[in-house]
């Protein structure tokens, strides 16, 4: 072999070394930086699995669909001055649909029974209107058996004590029904405070 292709042949040969060692640096680096962004990917991923979720407002079915067209009853507020006609406010909203009874003032005398005939003033307004539609502070007290008056009242009054104030709602079933009596109209929710002065 001459000189020259000897030469030839070295240079040839380091060409050769110098390409190997370019491809196999460049592997390496490939292969770190894909390393890397797969440790960063997992990193990530376990943060995200780590994290707390915070939860997403959500509407209930009841605020997703249209607010409900009944509204709450509003009780008359009634004073509490003892021998004294009450001061009564109006009613409001829809009217209960089975009896209410409040007591204003607790007496302390006897107590009255389903049998009881009692002594009472009374007033008596329509739910609807707020109007009074009677009282008995005008003219005097009245005496009654419980047996001979509407149903709102025989199951109202007994265990009132003489002395009390006792507020009654009454719906129209225990009261004058679909027929309405006197100033009284057909279907009509009625508000009477009664204040007791006698039970035997």
């Amino acid at each position: 072999m001459s000189k020259k292709s000897s030469k030839v042949s070295a240079i040839v040969v380091v060409v050769i070394l110098a390409a190997s060692l370019v491809l196999t640096f460049t592997h390496k680096k490939s292969a770190a930086s894909s390393s890397a962004s797969q440790s960063s990917q997992s990193s990530q991923s376990s943060q995200s699995s780590q994290s707390p979720q915070v939860p997403q407002p959500t509407q209930s079915p009841q605020s997703q669909g249209k607010a409900s067209a009944v509204t709450q009853a509003e009780l008359p507020t009634v004073s509490a001055i003892a021998g004294q006609a009450p001061a009564i406010s109006k009613p409001a909203g829809d009217p209960p649909a089975t009896l209410v009874t409040k007591d204003i003032i607790v007496g302390n005398g006897a107590t009255a029974t389903s049998a009881s005939t009692v002594t009472a003033q009374y007033v008596l307004m329509s739910w609807k209107s707020g109007a009074v539609l009677q009282s008995s502070w005008s003219q005097g007290p009245a005496t009654f058996p419980l047996s001979a008056v509407i149903p709102g009242w025989q199951q109202g009054i007994p265990g009132m004590k003489v002395g009390g104030r006792r507020l009654l709602v009454v719906p129209p079933a225990l009261g004058y029904g679909t027929a309405g009596s006197g100033p009284v109209g057909p279907n009509e929710t009625l508000v009477f405070v009664v204040d007791l002065t006698a039970a035997k």
